[in-house]
This record gives C-alpha cells, structure tokens and sequence, in this order.
C-alpha cells in the first residue's frame, strides 16, 4: 500500500531574478536518493519552462490541436526556455546531459557510475531560466503590471514508479509528476517587488537592491512564487491553514471574506484531514486556469447568485485543488480522476450541507415567467449529471481512467471531473454508512507518510472497509465509457406487494436504486445490484402509486427517460407533453416540445418569420424532429422547412454515428417561382480512435428531389423544371490551427446526366507565420443526355441546383447579391466569357498571406465544352481574410479578362463571403472544447 517515505531528495536552489530580460540566474544542487529497487545509469529531470522554446514541443502541438494560434505568433521575446551551462557532480566532475528528442522539456543526466538502492548522488547545475510570456499558460512574466507568476520554471527529479521515470511533457493540464523534495530556496529579487509563495519562509534580508528570501518546504512536489510590485494577497492565519489569496471581490466585504476562509479550510480539514504544509496559496491565477463553469460564463448585471455565494464557490473549488494537488502523491496524469472525483464530490457535500435548497441558476428560478423551466428548477448539485451525460449523449465521453492527457479539453476541465465526482457520489450511496468518507480520508493520510501512492491504494481501502462487491465501480465507471441505462419491464400486483422486472438495456451490470413515490414523495429506496439482464424482484407496494429508477439521479445514468412506472391508470408509461418556449434542459418526466421563433432570408421571400417547433433539449436525442413553418413577408405565401433525425451511436470502433433523416424545404428562388426540396439520406461518420486528433470522415448517401416552379425571370431556365439526383459524398478532413487538410468525392446520377468529382484543400501555417492555402477541383461528367447548362459546373458561382449553399440571391446576375462568394466547383473569383464545363474541368486555387489577414490569390483551370477546345482561364487579386469561410473580401486585379483595376464598375467585380448562421459561427469557439 503506497511506497513508504524514505529519506526524501534535497533540491537547494539559489536563484536570482532579472526583470529586464525575464530571466532567472539558477545555481542548484540536488542530492538524489535512490529510492527504488532499481541500480540507476540516469536520473531524468523534469524542465517544463522549456516547453515553451519552440513551435514544435508538445506544448505547442497542444496549442494547435485546440485552434490557438498566439504562441504560434508570438515573439520570441514572449518565449520560455532553459539554457544550461553545466552539470556537475559534487566532486566536480561534469556530467553528460541531453533532452529525449520527443520531449524538449525532460533532461536526462548520465550518471558517471551506477547508483544503487538507497545510494546518493549530488548533481550541481548552474542554468539560466528565460521566463514565458503568461498570456500562453497564466505562468510567466505580465509585462501590463511588472508580475511575475512561476511554476514549475526550475529543473527538478521526475516521479520514479514501475522501474522507470515518469516522463511526461508539459501539456498545459497542470499534470507534472515530480518526485517528492524537500526544498531550500534562496531567491534574490529586487527591492521594489514583494512575494507571495507557499514555501515557509524562514528568513528575509535586504542587499543592496536586492531582498534575500529563504524559503523552505518539506516533502514538496512542487511550489509557487507570485512576485509583484505591489502585493494583492491577504493572508488568513487560520486554525486550519495559513491562507494566502488574491481571489477578490469588491462586492464582497474583508469580513465576509475572513468568514468564507474560514469556513471552507475547516471544512476541508474536517472531511480529509490536517494540511501537513502549513501555507496555501489560493490565487486569481489559479481559478482562472480552472474556474466555476457557469458563475463564470454570465455577464455580472444577472447576478443570479449573491455575491458571496459567488465567491464561495470561486474559492471553495480553487483552495481544493490546491489543498489536494499540494498533498496527494499520485501519479497527476494517470489518476487525474482521484483528485477530480475527491474535489467534485467534497464541493456536492458542501453545498449540500451549506445550500441545499440553492438552484441551477440561482435567484432567477423565482421570476414568475421562468419558474416552470426545468434549467431553472433543479438543485445547484444536478447540473454536474447534465454536464457529464451532455458528452455521453454526443458519443465523444471518455473514461474518467484514462490519462488526463488523452483527454479532449471538454472532458478534461467538465465533463470528466464531474463524471469523477458523480462516481465517487454514486459509490459512497451505495455503500452508505460514510464508508466511501471515511476511505478518502484514510487515503489523503496515507499520502501524507507515503513517497507514492495510486488509484489501487485507494481500491484497497475501500475494499477492506465494506463486504460489498465493488469491482463495477473500477472496472466499469472507471476503466471504461461503458453506459449505464435500466428500465421497468412488467410489473403485476399481488396483494400488498408487487412483482417488479427491471431491464438492463445495455448490459453495464452496476447497482440501481428503486424508489416507491406516493405524489411524488419517496415512500422507499432500495438498492439492487447485478442485474445483468431482465431480472425479477418482489417487493413491497407500501402505498406507494408510482415506481421510478435513480430518482434522485445517483446513478450517472445515459437515459433517465424511461425510469418511471405508474401503479395506477389506463397508460402507466405514458409521460405527459410539456410544450416550453425557446429550450431547455431536459426534463425525464415529460415529453418536452419547444417552440421558438424563427426567421430567414433572401432577396425573394425577403424577411422570412416563423415558428420552430422541434423537441432537441441540451442534450442529445436518438430522435430529433425540427419543423419551421414561415411567412415570407415579400410573396405573402407559406415558406419554410422540416426535419426528421434519427441518430444510431456506435459506441466501440472508428465508425461512432449513424445519421438517418428525411428533411425538406420550399422557398423562392426567383421572385416569381418558387422550388420545393425532399431528401431522405443516411450518413456515416467516423473519426480518429484518438478523440484529441481533429480528423473526421463522413459518407453521405442521399437521394434529392427538387420541384421547381416554372418561371419568368430567368429565361435561360426553360426546360428541366423537375428533377431527382441520387448523390454520394465522401469527406475526409483533419484539422489544426497550423495545418488544415479536407478531401472530398462527390458523385452524381440523375436521368438527364451523371457526374463525377472530388477536391482536395490543404491550408498550412508556417513557422515563420506564412499561410498558404491551396485546393484543387477535378469534376467530369459519367454521361449527359440535356442541353441545358443549368447541370453543368460552374467556373466562379454553381448553379446550385442540389439548393445545398445558402445563397441570399441564387438567380441574381447583376445586383449585389451576384456577387456572393461560395468556395464551390471551379471556385474562381472573376466572371470569365466561359462561366460553365459541361464535359470536364480542373481547377487550382491558392492564397498566401502577406501580412496578417491580407493575402494574395490566385486561381488557374482548365475546362471543356462540347463541341469546343479546351480553354484554360486564371485570376488573381487580393483576400481580405477577415474570418476565414465566415467573412472575406475578394478585389480582383488581373485574370483572362484584363487588368480589372482599370476596367469599368470595378465595383461589381468585387466578391463577398458572408455567413449569418449563429450554429456556424457558434463552431468558431466550440471547436477547441470538442
């Protein structure tokens, strides 16, 4: 059980700090203690500040994977690293030393002779620490106020288990696995700057320009040191801890402040045990890395909460993190759920004993207009199951177990730590008599001795302090994503008891709680465990006139939905309808529909309202219908759209979804005719087993038929009016923020033609900020049977004919609306003589940046016609690449038709890509979450 501590490494640090180049002179001495079984040739160190040297560590592919480009950007000014100048043993004797080439940021010292069980090596380092600007991680120097903010900026041993170091990279998660030290740092700053540090601090001097700390801590896997002109931390001497915090409020008083502190450190010290360091640091800095979701994300003039409840739970969360990251011994990226789950499941305790009647959303549930919302009735403590069942429902869950690395950012900072908690919440009301507590408590004690500990010493205590089966938990909530999902079968009445079946719909075997509910009050609660499959139980009926499954939701169930069973009435499954304006949360006890108004547009229905009604909550639905009866205000005629989804997730495999759906629409594409669009398509989608890599590929099989009314207005459109298109698409795409890579096939059969194409777009960033981006199109027709161009492809605008682009004036020639720019087929900029290919065309698009969003473009094809030659065309001018695909301009300077600069109504050459869809636009800040 654990790795009992032994004599402890010792870390001496000597540093001085240089605020006008960001640098830290360092002189270290480490005595090493081999405290494995192992005979050790080298001894790796962890050096997460040089994570920060260069656009290729693995803290900046960690960067681009979630589509941040200010480190790709930055200066080098803004950049961290670590120059050593050498490395000694105590003797004197130099030492080889070199960083593995996949991590920048680990160094590995050769050591001149074996170092054997319980021996020890003295390494002396002299280096110097150029610091990072903290606009990348919050660590670093702040040149706005002179600050200083410093983790991990210094070279100490990595954690050593399982007959190796532990030796990971810095990826931004806060997951570095040192081993623990005992420290000594003597740090020189200048005069004019304070410190704030959870280091003890056993001395303090001035020296000339220069104030001399030494500090000190023991059995430390790391520490702090807030350095800053002028110091914004109040210190709480508590019984508790000595608290230093810079998490303020100006709404909330100094006393009201001490009494929150206080309150939370004797809470914490109660129900885990007393803080062995004496100093916690509790800063801005910290909360901000790791905040309250959803006190943080509403605007201030809402204030649904009071404000000290704000900042109660602000420092609640963030004095826990610190209190266990500072304490427990684990391995930080391997059983990141241990810390998560002891944090999540302590701030439930606590607002459970401090505030159990506060809601979701605070004082705003009781305005008589919202009351009757579900997202506003719940308990504070029921929003973590939605959060956590929200990526469950999407199929993108991972399992709490995993590296916290592997972990996509959503999962990392939510859903996972609130599926940890939940767990641990679900186990200790399974086990009841405080066993699970009791059990955590037991183990914080045992990190407080131990020089390791794991997840499987946390199994061990629980396992010795209950009889009951609790494999499930670890094996099943833990290890897996597999999810949980019971429901009623039969249920007959036989005299005063009743005879209950209860399905286990996907075969997770875990313990299920059954309530008996007299109006909607619990009678009784009972615990079943290992129902496998359909199972049988008699119980009593107690007066009870409804049954539910997980009432109280301690379960962390995927579908709540079918968890009730009436004991009375003709219908006992049948839930009743609630109709919600706008949305909601989902609410398992009723068949919610919502309804919302609506609006579209085009020059020919012009201002288009309507009514969506559809029944898609927060979450997920295997069936979602969305139906948007409008008025369009130009033709006063019914306009307007309809779908129905049904979604097939696939839980193990590339393969993760199957789309079904019928979907249709009917509005004007001329002003005097209007077309009507129906589509049933299944879809197949598929990623990458790693839920971190950004690589997708959809296959699309749809069958699209199209009426049109005949019209008037374009009079090249004469025949045609009516078609059918069989169509299968292939897409294949992977993307970051310094490299972008789509793939696409497109086929097409249809009685009057069949046509076959695919494009390929590659966008890449490069190091010296340079952006190229680049596609080309190839497209021919199988066979063709019409003499109508409206099937052909289009050089610079497509006809469109599939009604799949959103064109505000699809017929327009000539006003402003022609010129909207959608990246499709030939995909040029300028009008050629030759605007459509009813044989075959090639085309190649590029631009590359000159300067931030000013690029240069060009285009270049060839393309054929029957009964004519070949013709190859070209353009080029300049982008305005304001938001890329959402808002560019394109000013054309010279292709096949001229220099356009000086040709007539230059004006109507210039093309536009604007996109007013909220959901599109919502992907630009959802896409690093998911």
């Amino acid at each position: 059980m654990g790795c009992l501590a032994q004599a402890q490494h010792k870390n001496t640090i000597t540093a001085t700090l240089n605020t006008d180049t960001k640098t830290v002179n360092v002189k270290q001495q480490i005595v090493y203690i081999n405290q494995s079984p192992d005979v050790l040739n080298f001894i790796e160190l962890n050096d997460w500040n040089n994570s920060y040297s260069s656009k290729t560590t693995p803290l900046a592919k960690h960067f681009t994977d979630q589509f941040i480009k200010a480190f790709h950007l930055a200066k080098e000014y803004d950049r961290g690293n670590t120059i050593i100048a050498s490395a000694k043993t105590g003797d004197g004797s130099t030492l080889q030393w070199s960083r593995p080439e996949a991590h920048p940021d680990i160094v590995t010292i050769q050591l001149t002779k074996p170092l054997a069980p319980n021996g020890q090596v003295t390494l002396s380092l002299e280096y110097d620490v150029k610091l990072p600007n903290d606009r990348f991680t919050k660590f670093g120097f702040d040149d706005k106020d002179g600050s200083f903010n410093l983790r991990d900026w210094y070279l100490t041993p990595s954690r050593y288990e399982d007959h190796a170091f532990t030796t990971y990279s810095n990826e931004n998660i806060d997951d570095i696995a040192n081993a623990a030290c005992d420290y000594t740092v003597n740090l020189q700053l200048p005069k004019e700057l304070t410190l704030t540090t959870d280091l003890a601090s056993e001395n303090k001097k001035s020296s000339g320009t220069y104030t001399e700390y030494t500090l000190s801590g023991k059995s430390r896997m790391g520490f702090n040191l807030i350095i800053e002109p002028q110091d914004s931390f109040e210190v709480f001497k508590l019984k508790a801890a000595i608290v230093s915090s810079n998490l303020k409020d100006s709404r909330v008083t100094d006393v009201q402040r001490a009494v929150i502190v206080d309150k939370i450190t004797a809470f914490t010290a109660d129900n885990l045990g007393a803080y062995p360091h004496g100093e916690v640091v509790v800063s801005q800095t910290d909360y901000d890395r790791n905040p309250v979701y959803g006190l943080n994300q509403l605007p201030a003039f809402i204030r649904p909460f009071p404000d000290s409840f704000v900042f109660e739970m602000r420092f609640l969360k963030t004095y826990l993190n610190a209190y266990l990251k500072n304490t427990l011994k684990l391995d930080p990226r391997k059983d990141n759920w241990i810390y998560d789950g002891i944090q999540m499941q302590l701030i439930m305790k606590y607002i459970k004993e401090n505030y159990p009647n506060e809601k979701m959303m605070g004082n705003l549930g009781s305005l008589p207009v919202i009351r009757t919302y579900n997202i506003f009735t719940i308990g504070i403590n029921d929003q973590y199951n939605y959060l956590a069942l929200l990526m469950a429902r999407r199929n993108q869950d991972q399992p709490i177990g995993d590296p916290k690395s592997s972990l996509i950012k959503f999962n990392e900072q939510i859903a996972g730590k609130y599926k940890a908690g939940l767990a641990i919440n679900y186990l200790d009301q399974y086990l009841g008599n405080n066993i699970v507590e009791q059990s955590v408590e037991q183990f914080y004690n045992l990190n407080i001795i131990a020089r390791t500990t794991s997840r499987q010493d946390l199994e061990d205590i629980l396992k010795n302090r209950t009889d009951k089966d609790i494999n499930w938990f670890f094996d099943k909530l833990v290890a897996t994503r597999d999810i949980i999902d019971y429901k009623f079968g039969p249920v007959k009445k036989e005299g005063d008891s009743l005879r209950v079946t209860i399905k286990n719909v996907t075969g997770t075997t875990v313990p299920m709680s059954l309530y008996g509910l007299k109006k909607n009050n619990v009678v009784y609660r009972q615990w079943f465990a290992g129902v496998a499959k359909d199972t049988t139980f008699t119980i009593a009926r107690a007066d009870a006139d409804k049954l539910a499954l997980n009432y109280n939701g301690e379960v962390p169930e995927y579908n709540r939905r079918n968890n009730y069973k009436k004991l009375t009435g003709i219908f006992p499954n049948n839930r009743p309808v609630k109709y919600t304006f706008f949305q909601d949360l989902e609410d398992p006890r009723y068949n919610q529909i919502f309804y919302v108004p609506s609006f579209t547009f085009n020059i020919y229905d012009g201002f288009t309202p309507g009514l969506r009604i559809h029944n898609k909550s927060l979450l997920e639905k295997p069936f979602i219908f969305d139906v948007s009866p409008s008025y369009s205000s130009k033709t006063s005629e019914l306009a307007g759209s309809f779908s129905l989804l049904y979604n097939q997730y696939v839980r193990e495999g590339e393969m993760f979804n199957v789309r079904y759906s019928v979907s249709g629409s009917t509005f004007h594409y001329t002003p005097d005719a209007r077309y009507t669009k129906f589509t049933p398509s299944v879809q197949f989608r598929f990623r990458d087993p790693d839920l971190r890599k950004n690589r997708k590929e959809f296959l699309t099989l749809r069958q699209v038929t199209v009426n049109r009314e005949k019209t008037n207005y374009v009079l090249t459109e004469t025949q045609n009016e009516n078609y059918s298109v069989f169509n299968a698409r292939f897409s294949k795409s992977d993307s970051e923020i310094t490299r972008h890579y789509n793939f696409n096939t497109d086929l097409q059969l249809s009685d009057p033609f069949g046509k076959l194409a695919g494009e390929v777009q590659f966008r890449r960033l490069f190091n010296d900020n340079r952006q190229v981006n680049l596609r080309v199109f190839a497209g021919m027709f199988i066979y063709r049977s019409t003499a109508s161009e409206f099937f052909s492809f289009g050089l610079d605008r497509p006809t469109d004919y599939l009604f799949d682009y959103n064109y505000y004036g699809r017929s327009e020639t000539t006003s402003l609306f022609s010129r909207q720019y959608i990246l499709a087929e030939g995909g040029f900029k300028s009008q050629l003589d030759t605007r459509f290919a009813n044989q075959w065309m090639t085309t190649v698009n590029g631009s590359f940046n000159v300067w931030n969003w000013i690029e240069i473009y060009g285009d270049a094809g060839l393309f054929k016609n029957k009964y004519s030659s070949p013709k190859f065309g070209y353009d080029s001018g300049i982008r305005l690449n304001l938001v890329t695909d959402y808002f560019e301009l394109y000013l054309p300077v010279q292709s096949s038709n001229g220099f356009e600069l000086t040709q007539a109504h230059y004006s109507q050459k210039i093309r536009f890509v604007v996109t007013l869809s909220p959901g599109a636009l919502l992907g630009l800040f959802t896409r690093k979450w998911f």
